[in-house]
């Protein structure tokens, strides 16, 4: 089987090929097409993935593309994980937002409308590839704001486009890992959209551990939601909520710490991959250790700014001990290709078509709800109890601004593209909104372009 990644030069595609090169089942990816505009990036990673692939006789066939067509043909499974505008874009993301006081951030707030409005234009043009090379494909997008992403592939790629997220799933892991079950085995109860949802129950052994968790101090210290939201709110919400929450339940303490942080995460990421990528070129066989000692150097100041930390620097209460091609965004993806392939039935959190399942919502929107994965396709499973107010009225709240930013991508409004500024509720004003619009149709050529009208 062929598996195409598109934005393959980016510094995370060495987790998928650690997932690849460890997995022995049968049918597995025999060939992996890498494809990116950048051809200095794509050589470094290529190097990279030939070094980590050293002692594996079955590796996959490895082969890169700067042509879009050509990467994709005849694809069983495409892998999308692009960044339109670069790193640079995301600081614009970042730095347009916080000069008016307002959450910059990558996908939460205005940062992620500017990026969705940049980014789908490409991703239209995508999937028309991709329907057209590769007709049986599965589409699965990590490409962020990936709920956004998502569902407006969907309108090309139909419940072949899915959307993954690694936060939910390894929320229950850990959770399970807390109470000291077995994960594998264990049954999530997650409603929300992408980077905006709640952990309501955890099935460990036909029990429900998480009132075990929320009743005990000791093991609840032990995660990073308790840091980041505290011990009692959890307990009040009865429920563990995504940690992207932080930015909605403390928008206003995150903003000040993000402003008093000598640099925002894009500025970091930045510094740090330009160096990293023009250190690789150089490093020759030395080349995967140092892609390894800056990916615990990334993890370590993850979200840092809802741990009490500043970007750059490592967090005390950040588990950076993982290994992502097994427990992250890589194990997921590849989670979903073996079930589809070899019929190996799995429930996991993705970015699916609602279709009924959660009530007040519209019926072909993304939600991130559990799946059932199997040969026959991604099907969302009913929930055990529907959203209270409180969950599905911030879901609408965002959907909306959602909606309004995919349809401004798709016809150029610029109307459309305030109505998302104006309506987030981290934003909650309107000239601040015309403000917002103004500065990314100024500084983002991306943005600028998409809404030509």
């Amino acid at each position: 089987m062929k598996l195409a990644i598109l934005g393959g030069g980016g510094f995370r595609t060495p987790f998928v090929w650690e997932a690849l090169l460890r997995d022995k089942g049968t049918p597995r990816i025999t060939e992996v097409a890498l494809y990116d505009v950048n051809e200095l990036r794509l050589s470094v990673i290529i190097h990279i993935l030939q070094r980590l692939a050293i002692g594996y006789d079955d590796a996959p066939k490895l082969t890169s593309y700067t042509q879009l067509e050509p990467a994709v043909e005849g694809a069983d499974f495409i892998f999308a994980a692009i960044r339109e505008g670069g790193l640079e874009g995301r600081c614009c993301d970042e730095h347009v937002a916080l000069d008016h006081h307002v959450l910059g951030q990558e996908t939460t707030g205005p940062g992620g409308i500017a990026y969705a409005i940049r980014t789908i234009p490409v991703m239209m043009h995508i999937a028309e590839t991709v329907k057209r090379m590769a007709p049986d494909a599965y589409f699965i997008n990590f490409t962020n704001p990936a709920g956004i992403i998502t569902e407006a592939l969907q309108k090309v790629l139909g419940d072949k486009a899915v959307g993954i997220c690694d936060t939910p799933s390894e929320l229950g892991r850990r959770v399970a890992g807390v109470i000291g079950g077995d994960y594998t085995h264990a049954q999530m109860d997650y409603v929300g959209l992408n980077h905006l949802g709640w952990m309501r129950r955890l099935i460990v052994d036909g029990k429900d551990v998480l009132p075990l968790l929320l009743a005990d101090d000791t093991r609840l210290d032990k995660m990073e939601e308790a840091h980041i939201f505290g011990q009692e709110w959890l307990r009040e919400l009865g429920a563990i909520p995504n940690e992207y929450l932080f930015y909605y339940y403390d928008n206003r303490d995150a903003v000040k710490r993000i402003l008093e942080s000598p640099q925002t995460r894009g500025d970091y990421l930045l510094k740090t991959q330009t160096a990293f990528y023009q250190a690789a070129a150089k490093a020759g066989d030395d080349v995967a250790e140092l892609w390894w000692h800056t990916v615990e150097n990334r993890n370590a100041s993850y979200m840092a700014e809802a741990l009490g930390g500043v970007q750059g620097a490592p967090t005390a209460k950040r588990d950076s001990n993982l290994d992502p091609s097994q427990l992250g965004y890589a194990g997921v993806a590849l989670g979903v290709m073996t079930a589809i392939s070899r019929n190996e039935r799995q429930v996991m959190i993705l970015n699916v078509r609602n279709r009924g399942i959660v009530l007040g919502m519209p019926d072909d929107a993304v939600v991130e709800v559990p799946a059932m994965v199997d040969a026959n396709g991604i099907h969302p499973m009913t929930l055990f109890q529907q959203p209270d107010l409180h969950q599905i009225g911030l879901m609408q709240e965002i959907k909306a601004v959602e909606r309004h930013a995919i349809t401004a991508a798709f016809t150029g409004s610029r109307n459309e593209a305030l109505l998302a500024f104006a309506e987030h509720p981290l934003v909650a004003s309107l000239p601040i909104a015309r403000e917002l619009l103004a500065g990314y149709i100024d500084q983002i050529p991306g943005v600028a372009k998409a809404l030509h009208s």
